[in-house]
């Protein structure tokens, strides 16, 4: 199903050639109309119908007194019957009754069995192709080659303006349901993003806060495990001081058994010495004691220092809790807020839409206006023409009166030389004067004619008394070969004069469909001009213009553009960015109109700055969404590189030695996502 876009693309061509056909019609309609337009021909039956009846179909329906064109006369009684097999053509043509007389005589063949059919017709029948060909009793035929009747030509538009119209109703009504249901759907994309938004905007604070209490927990974790390692590393340091108090009991048992077994001096100093040696293994026990005392109080001071701070970090995460609660109830309140909003702006959309037809009334109105202003100038500007031209004539017309004047003072002047000259020749010659020879003659002087012609007739037979000379014994061969010469150059002239109609005609159809298919052309680049010129500038307003001529084929291209906030002018009075963006939008307007395969556009946006770059790369988008053109960019501008599929560069990794890169930047963003 085609997109929006592509249906009013495609209603705008339908417009653009019905407008062009509209008016090739009107301006092809006869004054006093013709028996042409009162007719109905089947589809694919024009040629043959054109090829019957040719340019008679251009005359009018007149009464019985008028001087020419169709009356109506009543049917035969004994009507002629066309050869067996022969359909007649009327069958696929609606006529009025002026025509049926004409129509009952004329059959439809194939082309094959035309030749062979031909001399079976009878006075006034004639046989006809769809193709075109012509087949009359006369014995004259006419084949479909040649260039195609005006009258032919005609009816095939006036059919494809049935079809077009037919067409452009169904594309109007498929546009109006496409508007409706792109604005339903531009509607629910705007509830469906701002959802979006809002939904992404408590993603990221719950993502925020989960990542906070993460890394809080990792922390704890940390400390808690540090903790119980300290604490073993603690219990294994008692259960070595508790293994050397141990042995050191043993060994104070070991002496004092020992000591029992001394005699006295030697029990005595073996006891003074057991005893030095228990207060010294108890000093030394002692010492190991208040070490490993010391270390349990640094050891307690740490926990108690650490228990504070996880004390802290609790009531930390206490205070966040109340705080992520007072966020939620604050959530919930904007949540209210915004479905307040969004049931208020579910109303705007009906009082946009009465104010959009509103300003469409009113963008209606303007145009008419502006249309019957075009008018009025169109009109004043042709008077303007008309009041130069008749100027000009008036001017002409007095030099050529002037002319003319001083010519026949000239005349009147060499006139008098001349009867001063005859009366002194007729003086010499004849011995007279002109009044006695006049008497003579008794001729009047009205009656004779002009001295020129006199003059001229005079030498002519003095030359041809000179030239007869002695008598011609071949002047009947030569009268022959004369009169050879002159049928020949005479038929050669009746070929010439056949082959400059046959000329002339197909110059005349091959103009008329120039015509046609220009027009057509000038009006659909000129809407998809108008269109893109608005997308590009976010606004404003432009137009192509024919000028200089009322002939298409002869018109000059006038671009008028006015862009938002400035006064509508030509081409040359805007500034570089804007005549570059203009002049883009008329190349992707003729595209549109004839897409090619390839478009190759070498620095373009080099005039451009940021924000129209960005929208000359908006409009390529559009334009390979909407067309099968592949387009080449040859730029130096990062962002149209960033906007293009794939880059093609040349580098220079060693000195002298060249290589292309290429890199496609769709397949490296979804390598990338």
């Amino acid at each position: 199903m085609p997109s929006a876009a592509e249906a009013e693309g495609e209603l705008s061509a339908l417009r653009a050639e019905v407008g062009a056909l509209t008016r090739l019609l009107d301006r092809d309609t006869a004054e006093g109309g013709q028996v042409l337009d009162r007719l109905q021909v089947a589809q694919g039956f024009e040629k043959a119908l054109g090829a019957a009846l040719a340019d008679d179909l251009r005359a009018p329906e007149v009464g019985a007194g008028a001087a020419s064109g169709w009356v109506e006369l009543p049917r035969y009684e004994n009507q002629q019957m066309l050869p067996e097999g022969v359909s007649a053509l009327s069958q696929h043509v609606t006529v009025p009754g002026v025509l049926m007389r004409r129509m009952g005589q004329i059959g439809l063949v194939d082309r094959a069995e035309g030749t062979r059919l031909q001399p079976l017709l009878k006075p006034g029948q004639r046989l006809v192709s769809r193709e075109g060909d012509l087949w009359r009793w006369d014995g004259f035929r006419a084949g479909a080659e040649d260039a195609p009747s005006a009258a032919a030509l005609r009816l095939e538009q006036l059919n494809r303006h049935e079809v077009l119209k037919t067409e452009m109703e169904r594309a109007e009504a498929q546009v109006v349901a496409m508007r409706g249901a792109h604005d339903a759907l531009v509607a629910r994309l705007a509830d469906l993003t701002r959802a979006d938004k809002v939904a992404r905007e408590t993603r990221r604070e719950a993502d925020r806060e989960v990542n906070e209490a993460m890394r809080a927990f990792n922390r704890a974790e940390s400390e808690r495990s540090m903790a119980e390692s300290r604490l073993e590393s603690l219990g294994l340091a008692v259960s070595r001081h508790a293994g050397e108090a141990e042995a050191a009991r043993k060994q104070v048992l070991e002496a004092e058994r020992a000591l029992s077994e001394l005699g006295d001096l030697e029990s005595a100093r073996a006891l003074a010495e057991d005893v030095r040696m228990t207060v010294e293994a108890a000093r030394m026990t002692m010492m190991t004691r208040r070490s490993a005392h010391d270390e349990l109080r640094r050891e307690g001071e740490a926990r108690k220092g650490r228990q504070q701070n996880v004390t802290k970090e609790l009531s930390g995460w206490r205070h966040r809790l109340e705080t992520a609660e007072k966020r939620s109830a604050e959530l919930s309140d904007r949540k209210a807020t915004h479905e307040r909003e969004l049931a208020e702006a579910r109303a705007v959309p009906d009082e946009l839409a009465g104010k959009r037809d509103d300003l469409v009334r009113s963008i209606e109105e303007a145009e008419e206006r502006r249309r019957l202003a075009v008018d009025m100038l169109s009109a004043a500007e042709s008077a303007m023409r008309a009041a130069i031209a008749a100027e000009r004539d008036a001017e002409r017309a007095a030099s050529e009166a002037r002319e003319a004047r001083a010519g026949a003072e000239a005349r009147v002047e060499a006139a008098r030389e001349t009867v001063a000259a005859a009366a002194e020749r007729i003086e010499d010659e004849q011995e007279t004067t002109p009044e006695k020879l006049l008497t003579r003659l008794d001729v009047a002087p009205s009656d004779m004619p002009a001295s020129e012609a006199i003059e001229a007739d005079v030498n002519r037979l003095k030359r041809q008394r000179d030239a007869l000379g002695a008598v011609n014994l071949r002047a009947e061969e030569d009268a022959r070969e004369v009169r050879t010469e002159h049928d020949t150059l005479a038929q050669e002239k009746t070929d010439l004069e056949e082959a400059v109609r046959t000329l002339r005609s197909g110059i005349s159809s091959l103009n008329r469909e120039g015509r046609e298919r220009l027009l057509t052309a000038f009006e659909q680049v000129n809407a998809n001009f108008r269109l893109l010129f608005t997308h590009l500038f976010n606004g404003g307003e432009a137009n192509l213009v024919m000028v200089e001529s009322d002939d298409p084929l002869e018109a000059g291209l006038e671009i008028m553009c006015q862009p938002p906030g400035k006064k509508l002018s030509t081409l040359s009075l805007l500034s570089g960015g804007e005549q570059t963006l203009t002049a883009l939008a008329l190349i992707f307007a003729v595209f549109l109109a004839n897409p090619a395969p390839i478009c190759v556009l070498d620095e373009v946006d080099a005039p451009l700055d940021d924000a129209n770059v960005t929208r000359f790369c908006d409009l390529l988008d559009e334009m390979c969404r909407r067309t099968e053109t592949r387009f080449l960019i040859i730029t130096h501008h990062a962002v149209t590189m960033s906007r293009m599929d794939r880059l093609f560069g040349v580098t220079m990794q060693e000195q002298g030695v060249s290589q292309l890169v290429s890199v496609n930047l769709k397949k490296a963003e979804r390598l990338v996502a």
